[in-house]
């Protein structure tokens, strides 16, 4: 294939993953084979829908090395031992969709794919053992998959999933299959515990919140969105509805006549003690409010969640008769992390903008969907280590968000 020409299609494979929620913004990689010495493949910290070719980076196979200032992803490794040991995949996609990450904390492989599943992918989908992102250990968990299985799809343990093909439409082909068996495995398993059949993934996340709630119950705190301008912020009902503005400093309406939400103290107070912080976003989604009625502090069991979120995420009980209390709570314990859970409330998430804020919740909720998982497969014990995951987050928030937060100013 031409340069040029793959590089068009790593740019097109990375428009059609966001489309279909399969990778979103700087997360996971893509490349394309140009010949039995090179492949092209996305930079790292770039945004997929804003790449132009000069953006995509053209690496050699068999030493790694690239020319130019623009960094390839970390995982290029990963790409090139895809090429080096599959003479047949001209493609490569490396995501963190959502059911693939979840399968993967089964901690085995998934066999037994029938049907169209198995003519894509093969007759089973290999585990990768873990390894920390941009490693040579998570290479090495990956070759092994690799020369164990003549699957075209691969788990990586705590990570997401590697995804192969003879061209871009094959390995999205695969990308697409593999998240609907990860799905049907984990409702399988749904069905080994329970009997029953689950109409949605709201249904593990009832069944988890049920066996393994604690505590007394709090009240339900109302899901309020919020943005600070200056010297006010905008609270916007997470389900729509009127915005407030409210005065930053007391977390009172600007206009007399109207009442503040139950939300407004805490919400600025969060901006009050964060001068980082311009956006904040509450999740309502079953996931986090499954987890949320837990009322345990959350830990790790992806690696997006320990670099975006935090090494840990932590439960505030919510008192309604002291808003004040709850605020400060809430407060201290985003302390160090872009997220804080709300006793049978869900997740507050936190950003510099409302982009990032967006960006926090949607790992944030896949981090509980994670935990509704693990619980599943009875490895709840099986998360991240704390020193990995602070590592992560450390080189996160050093390299990647700043990188990310350069490029968005250069566009």
């Amino acid at each position: 294939m031409e340069k040029e020409q793959a590089k068009l299609q790593v740019i097109r494979a990375g428009k059609m993953l966001c489309e279909k929620g399969l990778i979103q913004r700087t997360w996971g990689n893509v490349s394309c084979r140009i010949d039995q010495n090179y492949f092209a493949i996305t930079p790292s910290g770039r945004d997929y829908l804003s790449l132009t070719p000069e953006d995509i980076v053209v690496v050699n196979i068999h030493d790694l090395t690239y020319a130019g200032e623009i960094k390839p992803s970390s995982e290029k490794g990963i790409h090139a031992a895809c090429y080096l040991l599959r003479g047949d995949v001209d493609f490569v996609i490396h995501t963190h969709q959502t059911f693939a990450s979840l399968a993967g904390l089964s901690g085995r492989d998934i066999n037994g794919l029938t049907g169209e599943a198995e003519t894509a992918i093969g007759s089973n989908v290999p585990l990768a053992a873990y390894g920390l992102p941009g490693t040579g250990k998570l290479k090495a968990g990956v070759v092994a998959a690799l020369q164990r299985s003549t699957s075209k799809a691969v788990l990586m343990h705590h990570h997401g999933a590697l995804c192969l093909g003879g061209s871009l439409e094959d390995a999205f082909h695969v990308a697409n299959l593999l998240e609907d068996v990860c799905r049907q495995t984990l409702f399988e398993r749904y069905r080994e515990l329970t009997g029953k059949t689950a109409e949605s993934f709201t249904s593990l996340c009832e069944y988890v919140a049920e066996t393994r709630k604690k505590g007394k119950d709090y009240y339900v705190f109302p899901a309020y969105d919020s943005e600070r301008h200056f010297d006010t912020v905008t609270l916007t009902p997470a389900g729509g509805g009127k915005p407030v503005e409210v005065d930053l400093t007391t977390g009172r309406p600007l206009d007399k006549v109207i009442d503040a939400p139950e939300a407004a103290v805490l919400h600025s107070m969060i901006y009050r003690k964060r001068a980082d912080v311009n956006a904040v976003l509450h999740s309502t989604e079953p996931a986090t409010l499954a987890v949320s009625g837990i009322g345990a502090t959350i830990r790790p069991f992806l690696d997006d969640f320990a670099q975006i979120t935090g090494v840990n995420l932590k439960t505030a009980p919510y008192h309604p008769a002291d808003p004040q209390k709850t605020a400060k709570k809430a407060v201290k314990l985003l302390r160090g992390r872009n997220a804080v859970m709300l006793k049978n409330s869900g997740a507050l998430c936190v950003g510099s903008s409302q982009d990032d804020a967006q960006a926090v919740k949607l790992v944030t909720e896949k981090g509980c969907m994670a935990h509704v998982a693990a619980d599943l497969y009875g490895k709840e014990d099986e998360r991240i280590n704390f020193t990995e995951c602070l590592l992560m987050r450390v080189i996160y928030k050093t390299k990647y968000s700043k990188k990310a937060e350069t490029n968005k100013k250069g566009n």
